[in-house]
């Protein structure tokens, strides 16, 4: 009789369907609380700045969570560690759905956000099974899950809070589905993402530095995504404000309805996989960012246009979607046995900016208004592009690659590089 290999080794096949649902599900998390911060502001008699720090804790939290949390995905076993996640996100939703105080409120969305980390554990997950001839059109695939999730949470949680009169029924719309996938994702995953390993949490935290000195693809990456997602913070943070204020005067609803008009770019940034495959990382990264600043400029020259803040709103979310995916695409080359802990160095600076912009954001905002929100996102584009425009480009090429912490098959990068 053969034997048979190891389970990491056999389970080739990813269900795509049902990553890209279950990380749309938990990160909406994220995202489906800020078309409500206007109504919550009202509902618990606070400012629209401190109501803004919300959105600021839920960045904080998710950066947190991925720098804490996601690299046991290398080491631990995963369907455990899915179900663990899923039950403490639950109940922290309804905890945040009773809040009686802006103080509760802040604490749950730090809670809730620190553990709805299983968006950036499926994609590593996923790019593994795929392998690499698959691996752009896959983690695109999963992206656009991730993208559809965090647009569309915002129609969803303001026509539930317009529907029921209160903001508090979308926090429990949350709850509910984060809750129903526990009945189906842990059984879908692997028992483990790569071989067994002895490694300590604090060892796996410890090596996150070293990945980062290491990996010239990884600190490229890096960069972008926190300049990109800085941008497409401030935007989204602050959108809720401009469209109550005079002469717009919408509503919570109206401000959710922006995820349903972005949805073709949503359903656009699927193509930046397989585009990465192509023509490599750097190409797509220029061009999301491009189209990124777009709609920065069209939304600053005609900010009282619902037509043109929706064409803006558009560019900014097919810019910064393929931007990321094409960011994932090059680090997810390095190597199966730290393909979660490098996705977490990666989405812990792009969050980390995410946090940062939604900050800065409702600063300008509050101070200064729309324009300089704006002027804010659009410096973080410039930073990007400066970025791109000096790193040379990697071309994607499947060669054997074997080092002493990461098997597997990465990019060759052009003669003289790291």
């Amino acid at each position: 009789m053969v034997p048979r290999p190891p389970a990491h080794a056999r389970a080739r096949s990813v269900n795509v369907l049902l990553f890209a649902v279950a990380g749309a599900v938990t990160v909406a998390n994220i995202y489906f609380p800020q078309p409500l911060l206007a109504a919550v502001a009202r509902g618990i008699d606070v400012s629209e700045r401190t109501a803004g720090l919300i959105a600021s804790t839920a960045q904080l939290g998710y950066a947190l969570g991925i720098l804490l949390l996601v690299p046991l995905a290398d080491a631990a076993r995963l369907r455990r560690l899915a179900s663990v996640l899923l039950a403490l996100t639950s109940t922290a939703l309804l905890v945040a759905a009773a809040a009686p105080d802006v103080v509760t409120l802040t604490l749950a969305t730090l809670a809730l956000s620190t553990t709805t980390v299983l968006p950036q554990i499926l994609t590593p997950v996923a790019a593994v099974l795929a392998g690499p001839e698959r691996r752009g059109r896959v983690v695109g695939l999963v992206g656009l899950g991730l993208t559809l999730g965090s647009t569309l949470s915002r129609t969803v949680s303001g026509t539930v809070a317009d529907a029921s009169g209160s903001w508090r029924s979308a926090y429990g719309v949350a709850a509910v589905a984060t809750a129903a996938l526990l009945l189906v994702l842990p059984r879908r995953l692997p028992e483990r993402l790569g071989a067994r390993r002895q490694s300590s949490y604090a060892g796996l935290l410890a090596g996150l530095p070293r990945l980062l000195a290491v990996h010239r693809e990884l600190r490229i990456s890096a960069v972008l995504g926190a300049c990109a997602f800085a941008a497409y913070s401030v935007f989204w943070a602050v959108l809720a404000f401009h469209l109550a204020a005079p002469p717009l005067g919408y509503g919570p609803g109206a401000t959710g309805l922006f995820g349903v008009l972005t949805l073709p770019a949503a359903l656009l940034s699927a193509a930046a996989g397989p585009l990465s495959d192509r023509f490599g990382p750097s190409v797509v990264n220029s061009g999301g960012l491009v189209c990124a600043g777009l709609g920065l400029v069209v939304a600053g020259l005609v900010p009282h246009s619902p037509a043109a803040l929706v064409a803006a709103a558009n560019l900014l979310v097919v810019g910064v979607s393929s931007s990321q995916i094409a960011g994932q695409a090059r680090i997810f080359g390095i190597g199966r046995e730290v393909a979660a802990r490098v996705n977490t160095v990666f989405m812990l600076t792009t969050f980390g900016g995410g946090a940062l912009g939604s900050l800065v954001g409702t600063w300008a905002y509050a101070v200064h208004g729309w324009t300089a929100a704006l002027l804010a996102a659009g410096a973080c584009i410039a930073v990007g592009l400066m970025m791109v425009t000096a790193a040379r480009p990697t071309v994607p090429s499947c060669v054997r690659h074997v080092t002493g912490e990461a098997g597997g098959i990465r990019p060759r990068t052009p003669q003289g590089e790291p």
